[in-house]
């Protein structure tokens, strides 16, 4: 969603700031130093996501409840069109998106991030009308747990992407993971490839191609992880942006996989 079809429709959205940095910098710090007008801030670390475990990760599906109750305080509906947004590209924002639309939510991401933004800013913090939101369980289908992802990825009409940077796909030591390397098997899909220099997605077609060079066609079924299940949602919509969607979600991601002794490891620039 374009930032121009954004301002042109404020009033019939809800707009979802989502900021979040991995670096400890605080999101709510740089959503009350300016944000769209009438944004709502969603905190990953509590409405959309429970707290760490090692099974979970570090961003584990919230329950059901705690997700209505956070959609709901910052007046948020069933039925409630939701455009989402950050300063990276769509990385966080596509967490929130991917959560509302497995639930049958209408759902966006605003293309290029709080960068897109034509208007002025505002430092106003709204005082939402509390809504509704009912709680739903997470349906299976948009989601694989960790013993599927073991599976699928010796399955050869399955691709498993790993939107992690090349960097820690290929297992150089870094101060995030728990181990370092990637699930045998799976391919490096940095989820910034997906973006251009301004931070828009890609063409469709430019994705396509990106993506068919991965062995994703259409027809082969995908999941997607990362580092804890929040940016390999960027995989995920520039998926479907490119017409090659719906993939599915590893939430656990490398935060559950690394942290478990009994899996396997794979490093270097190849699937192994």
């Amino acid at each position: 969603m374009s930032g121009t079809w954004l301002q042109e429709n404020l009033h019939q959205v809800v707009v979802a700031d989502v900021r979040w940095y991995l670096d400890g910098r605080s999101g709510r710090a740089a959503y009350e130093t300016g944000h769209i007008p009438g944004a709502v801030f969603l905190n990953l670390d509590e409405g959309l996501s429970a707290a760490p475990t090692r099974s979970g990760g570090r961003h584990p599906l919230p329950d059901p409840e705690v997700f209505a109750a956070a959609l709901g305080a910052a007046g948020i509906a069933d039925g409630c069109q939701v455009v989402a947004y950050d300063d990276a590209g769509g990385m966080v924002a596509g967490r929130l998106w991917w959560m509302l639309r497995s639930l049958g939510e209408p759902a966006a991401v605003l293309d290029g991030g709080l960068a897109a933004w034509p208007g002025p800013l505002s430092t106003a913090v709204p005082e939402p009308v509390r809504a509704h939101f009912t709680p739903r369980a997470w349906p299976p289908e948009p989601f694989v747990t960790i013993d599927e992802v073991d599976e699928l990825r010796r399955n050869a009409g399955t691709v498993v992407l790993d939107a992690r940077s090349a960097e820690r796909y290929r297992g150089e030591p870094n101060a995030i993971d728990p181990r370092f390397g990637h699930v045998p098997g799976a391919v490096s899909a940095p989820c910034a490839a997906n973006l251009r220099a301004d931070g828009t997605l890609q063409s469709p077609a430019a994705l396509r191609e990106m993506y068919a060079e991965l062995g994703v066609d259409g027809e082969t079924g995908v999941v997607a992880y990362c580092g804890s299940g929040v940016s390999a949602n960027l995989d995920l919509l520039a998926l479907e942006v490119a017409g090659l969607g719906p993939g599915r979600l590893f939430v656990g991601s490398w935060s559950a996989w690394g942290t478990d002794e009994d899996r396997p490891v794979a490093a270097g620039p190849e699937p192994g």
